[in-house]
């Protein structure tokens, strides 16, 4: 079974790059970031047309999140219980896949612009808002995966320039902290579980040729629980759509579990 993660930064651009992807790449299940549309302007049937269900989350100009999957979708959760906030940025649902079910939660996390801003406290309470909810999935689903655009890079591996971004937004000790805190839930960085060429990453700036020099960061994750682990037998970046003609920033993270 293959599950990906994908910020399309604009469905409604993209779209036809993503079902282009799926055909080359048919994962059982994809969470897809920044959708910049509305529900009702999703394309539920041109991912049924390509054999996949979807569910959304959705909202105008910014963020949205989606979740498409070739095995029913349940128990479908949109936006964190008892966390009020106005912006779309986490689905949740129970994906049946015939080896039993597997809790799919798949998040937009907050950016924060820079330290110190209003818009990093808010990612701060987010994130711990996120940690007090997978830990509530958790307990009722041990197989669980978190997936999606983290906008944290874990360590300094995860930077083309560690030293000159220390401190910088994505690179924060408070990020970290929120990071390591997930992973100390019971969940594990599947990218990790494995050896990984040095420097690769799955988000690139558009500008000053960021993807031609390989100036990115690795924020997009996909976190499997404890009852998992054991099953994931890959975790690679495909690399092959930011090349595409108007692609997004960010490019696919696909983890392979065996059944």
């Amino acid at each position: 079974m293959k599950i990906a993660t994908w910020n399309v930064n604009s469905l409604a651009v993209r779209l036809p790059q993503v079902l282009a992807w799926l055909t080359a790449n048919p994962v059982d299940v994809l969470g897809l970031q920044e959708l910049k549309l509305t529900d009702d302007k999703f394309p539920h049937d041109a991912f049924e047309m390509a054999g996949y269900q979807s569910a959304c989350f959705g909202q105008k100009t910014y963020n949205g999140v989606a979740l498409i999957s070739r095995h029913p979708l349940e128990g479908v959760v949109r936006n964190m219980p008892g966390f009020e906030d106005e912006q779309a940025r986490i689905i949740a649902a129970t994906v049946q896949t015939p080896t039993g079910p597997l809790r799919v939660i798949d998040g937009y996390f907050v950016n924060g612009q820079e330290p110190g801003s209003e818009k990093f406290a808010y990612k701060l309470r987010w994130l711990a808002a996120l940690t007090a909810f997978v830990r509530a999935e958790l307990a009722v689903h041990p197989r669980l995966v978190l997936l999606g655009d983290f906008n944290v890079t874990p360590d300094d591996r995860d930077t083309w320039d560690p030293e000159g971004l220390r401190g910088t937004i994505h690179h924060t000790p408070e990020e970290r902290a929120h990071f390591q805190e997930l992973l100390s839930l019971g969940l594990c960085d599947s990218f990790r579980l494995f050896e990984q060429p040095e420097k690769t990453f799955s988000w690139w700036d558009y500008r000053m040729l960021g993807f031609q020099k390989n100036r990115g960061m690795r924020i997009d994750h996909i976190l499997v629980s404890d009852a998992l682990r054991g099953s994931v037998t890959a975790c690679t970046v495909d690399r092959a759509p930011r090349k595409n003609k108007q692609p997004s920033d960010h490019t696919p993270v696909v983890a392979t579990l065996a059944p």
